[in-house]
């Protein structure tokens, strides 16, 4: 009797491991044992999930391959209509309960503290407390940041509410003392291009026009552009002073150092404004500094640096990269060229280009062939070119936007992936992460846009429904980790999840207003015919003669030299529109970035 046990006991255990052989593959993608498949962790629930009876149908209207690898089966294929709409009206809500709340608990003050459900001014208690007093002046800068959205969505009456209050409550007769760029982007840039959307004859997005306008944005544009008009005198590069005090000038105790995008990246907003009062006198002094940053470029890289002193040009910041600092100096580069025309423009953003590509860009020569590391853009010498530290910020992730710009749309796309990877692994972007510590250094996150920014415009360049995907990954994050009892706070730790009591203006100017256009492909910014460009901050300005004139020679050439302007039919071939056809049509429903190279750069980041 006992052999029969020991037999009968052998034959339980043979059925009993057959069993678990024939569940390891479902354990291992629950368990994320496979080596091969990308482990990705908690996702935030369906926001909102496919439509009934989508699998019933095929799931290729889902974006489901039958066959191929994990990446294959999430990301290719088309993308439900339903879904998009469903997804383009909870950005639209996004937006309007952050709005909502901004008015109802903190209107006319700057900010929303959305956990709190109360107002944020100025800390006139601790001058110090830049992080706060930069940016907040006392006028109302989340109403003002968010006109143009407004407008976007299609929101003709709370768009002409919001001007009317902005034109009866507004004033820059303040105590106040901003940093010039933010001020610049945020509230002049806004300014402009709501009186832009207003006096547009085409009215491309619905009635926008407010009776009785007499261009009083344009008033009180030139009223604030003309109040930090002191930062850029006294200093003997003609770099401006990076703060200025609305009612009495540079403060006294300014200091001499200023970062190379606040003082380079105003020339956009200020030359708009020049162009449209015909008065040189702004964008003369915005291109003044550009000119004067660049003729500080290393002679041996032709990199510039961070920080520098705006009374002896002396570099005390020598890195040199593509993030905070940096960025949107050699943004505004090539958009100042869109804009103006002006080839000087164009040439200097060329050699800055062509600069990062030589010294800042790491890893293998082709994003989708070839062996090696993918590519990435590192912090340098900006004598050397040497590696300075290991770590990258989340305002380079605007990069692949201004990429897809020029046409390197193979180049953006791989930046890009790196930036999702990092998002897939915390559900946000830190404000710093080391690449290769494979953790955050600086782990907040304030609701940046940079990345949402650079996948809208890669789907416009490519119409690749993969990045859809990536759209309701970062809104089903902002959903889950973000969202607060009166708006959407800050994360003060990607990890955590932990907020901080601020939601910052951008979110409501850029964050949502990407998002929504990601999703809505019938919009006006895409069916209308016209053409229109996006200011750092996010603000919509038409792209049409009017800014290609000047009514002046002093910041031009001479008489008859007519070499600087480029013809608006020019644009493409006098840059890098030889790659924009390097994404061929068959790959439109095939990954933008091959899968193997896609499950490389999430092991690059931790994912798997």
């Amino acid at each position: 009797m006992r052999w029969r046990s020991v037999v009968l006991g052998l034959l339980l255990l043979r059925l009993g491991l057959q069993a678990l052989l024939a569940l390891l593959p479902a354990l291992a993608r629950g368990l994320c044992l496979h080596p091969r498949l990308p482990c990705p962790g908690p996702r935030p629930p369906a926001l909102p999930g496919p439509p009934a009876g989508a699998a019933g149908r095929g799931a290729r209207l889902w974006g489901a391959a039958a066959g191929g690898d994990e990446y294959e089966r999430r990301y290719s294929g088309a993308f439900p209509p339903q879904l998009r709409a469903r997804l383009r009206d909870a950005a639209r809500g996004m937006f309007v309960f952050g709005y909502d709340s901004y008015m109802e608990h903190a209107f006319p003050r700057d900010e929303l503290d959305p956990l709190h459900c109360r107002g944020r001014g100025p800390d006139r208690r601790d001058p110090s407390n830049l992080n706060i007093n930069d940016v907040l002046g006392n006028y109302s800068l989340t109403l003002i940041d968010a006109l143009d959205t407004l407008a976007v969505m299609g929101n003709s009456s709370e768009f002409q509410k919001a001007v009317k209050l902005v034109i009866d409550t507004v004033s820059f007769d303040k105590d106040s003392t901003v940093q010039v760029f933010e001020a610049t982007i945020r509230v002049l840039g806004s300014l402009l291009s709501a009186h832009i959307i207003i006096t547009d004859s085409k009215q491309p997005f619905g009635d926008m026009t407010i009776k009785d306008y007499d261009n009083e944005l344009l008033h009180l544009a030139h009223d604030l552009a003309v109040r930090l008009l002191p930062a850029f005198e006294n200093t003997k590069t003609g770099i401006p002073y990076p703060r200025v005090n609305l009612k009495k000038g540079v403060p006294p105790d300014s200091h001499n150092e200023t970062c190379t995008a606040g003082a380079g990246s105003l020339l956009v907003e200020f030359g708009i404004l020049s162009r449209l009062l015909g008065d040189s006198t702004f964008e003369w002094v915005a291109r003044r500094a550009v000119k004067a940053l660049w003729s500080l470029r290393s002679n041996n890289t032709g990199l510039l640096g961070n920080v520098v002193n705006i009374q002896t040009g002396h570099w005390v910041g020598k890195q040199s990269g593509l993030g905070a600092g940096s960025d949107s100096f050699y943004e505004y580069l090539l958009k100042s060229y869109i804009l103006f025309g002006e080839k000087e423009d164009l040439e200097m953003f060329n050699a800055a280009y062509q600069n990062i590509q030589n010294h800042l860009r790491r890893g293998r020569e082709a994003c989708n062939e070839g062996e090696g590391d993918p590519p990435l853009y590192v912090n340098v010498n900006m004598y050397t070119g040497q590696l300075m530290n290991t770590w990258i910020d989340s305002l380079q992730a605007f990069f692949p936007g201004l990429q897809v710009l020029i046409g390197d749309v193979e180049d953006a796309i791989c930046l890009h992936a790196f930036y999702y990877a990092i998002w897939k692994r915390y559900g946000a972007l830190p404000e710093r992460y080391n690449w290769q510590l494979q953790a955050p250094d600086v782990p907040f996150y304030p609701l940046r846009p940079e990345l949402v920014e650079s996948t809208y415009l890669l789907y416009q360049a490519t119409k690749n429904p993969f990045y859809l995907h990536v759209g309701m990954d970062i809104l089903q994050s902002l959903e889950k980790y973000t969202k607060a009892k009166c708006g959407y706070a800050t994360l003060h730790h990607v990890v955590e999840k932990t907020k901080e009591d601020r939601m910052e203006s951008f979110f409501l100017s850029e964050t949502c207003k990407y998002l929504y256009l990601l999703f809505d492909e019938e919009n006006p910014v895409h069916k209308s015919g016209n053409k229109f460009m996006f200011t750092t901050e996010g603000h919509i300005v038409s792209v049409d003669g009017r800014f290609r004139s000047s009514l002046w020679e002093d910041i031009l050439p001479a008489e008859g030299d007519s070499s600087h302007k480029t013809k608006p039919t020019e644009l493409k071939a006098a840059n890098f529109s030889s790659n924009c056809n390097r994404v061929p049509d068959e790959r439109r429903y095939l990954l933008p970035l091959k899968s193997n190279y896609m499950r490389q750069i999430d092991r690059m980041v931790g994912l798997i």
